[in-house]
């Protein structure tokens, strides 16, 4: 009997007896009404039964050598009871492919480089555990932007009105002066006036992009005068800089891949840095937030504008069926806008492109 015949009947007996008591737990509680896909439509057609993990795999990248759809690893995903953290996946650990009841699973097996504490705590330095996504495309928007939802709230915002020495622009190490409430002895960010974000359909503003330039300590403060001292700074610092409290945001390991809970009907807003096409990796500002439903690992399919083509027999201008091209990952919801990266893509994508919840792949039974 060919390999996918055993996995259609469920696997070997041997195989039953190894995993059905060491594999019991399944990640994604908050996916618990949802079962895995099924062997012949869930999975890929070269899915390995084995696979060793390497320095510079993601979860993503792994879930994607045995899924159609990566986003969908939490529905397969089962650990060993004794794991604390299932994210925590070192090089060396094993992915295996195995059966529960009919449907697949990927299981862990611990490879090389266990440190044993004790009978029963396994532990391994967390730097070099691979990550769920590669965060390093997304940790300094998490640094050094961020987005007022109220443009109007600027006003009551603390700002930059001089240099020392009657300086236009200053820099590291440099002397300030800033006006509003900020306290002696404190570290504050600096930030420049980005783009304003607004909806293409409406013309709401759905916020105004500020992007960290420095970082600055006040000194002492005398009427509402402020005179800070310049830590560090990526640009020149001027007048009319925003100056805000630092915010206090450790970038999430775990991000939990799942399709939103309520319909999602969106489009991408922009791409920061002004470019046009969009591939993987890259980071995409989208117009529905928290207000949305949306919130950090929440996956959205990318639906590419179909052509416009002229009716040969009426004339008419009509625009084709659009196309799914891609999936962006929410990784920091605001209330009126997300910032998202972009996991997979097809095709260039474009801003004005449709988001929507992702088709799930075929075979997913819901209870």
């Amino acid at each position: 009997m060919d390999e996918i015949a055993k996995r259609r009947q469920g696997g070997s007996p041997r195989r039953a007896r190894r995993w059905g008591g060491a594999l019991a737990l399944l990640l994604a509680a908050t996916l618990a009404h949802a079962q895995g896909p099924s062997w012949e439509q869930g999975l890929r057609s070269d899915a390995p039964e084995r696979y060793t993990v390497v320095r510079g795999d993601t979860l993503w990248d792994i879930s994607g050598r045995f899924l159609r759809h990566p986003w969908q690893w939490p529905e397969v995903w089962q650990v060993n009871p004794q794991i604390r953290n299932p994210h925590l996946i070192y090089p060396g650990d094993v992915i295996t492919l195995h059966d529960c009841d009919g449907r697949p699973c990927l299981g862990l097996e611990r490879g090389q480089g266990e440190v044993r504490l004790s009978p029963e705590v396994r532990r391994i330095p967390p730097r070099e555990a691979i990550e769920p996504i590669p965060l390093e495309r997304v940790r300094h928007f998490l640094r050094d932007h961020r987005v007022v939802d109220d443009p109007e709230a600027l006003e009551e915002l603390a700002y930059v009105v001089a240099g020392n020495d009657r300086r236009i622009i200053s820099g590291a190490g440099d002397r300030i002066y800033a006006r509003g409430e900020l306290p002696s002895g404190q570290r504050f960010g600096i930030y420049r006036v980005g783009d304003r974000y607004r909806d293409a359909a409406t013309g709401e503003t759905l916020g105004l992009e500020l992007i960290g330039i420095g970082r600055a300590r006040a000194e002492r403060s005398e009427d509402g005068i402020a005179l800070m001292e310049i830590l560090s700074a990526s640009q020149e610092v001027r007048n009319d800089d925003i100056v805000l409290p630092l915010e206090e945001r450790e970038l999430t390991r775990e991000f939990m891949p799942r399709a939103p809970e309520h319909d999602v009907d969106g489009s991408i807003l922009a791409v920061p840095g002004g470019v046009r096409f969009i591939g993987r990796l890259q980071v995409v500002a989208l117009d529905r937030g928290r207000r949305d439903g949306l919130e950090t690992g929440h996956v959205l399919q990318v639906e590419q504008q179909g052509e416009r083509v002229v009716d040969p027999r009426t004339g008419e201008s009509l625009r084709l069926p659009g196309t799914d091209a891609g999936l962006v990952m929410v990784f920091r919801p605001y209330e009126k806008m997300s910032f998202g990266l972009v996991m997979q893509a097809s095709r260039s994508l474009e801003v004005g492109d449709r988001l929507h919840n992702p088709r799930r792949g075929v075979g997913v039974a819901q209870r």
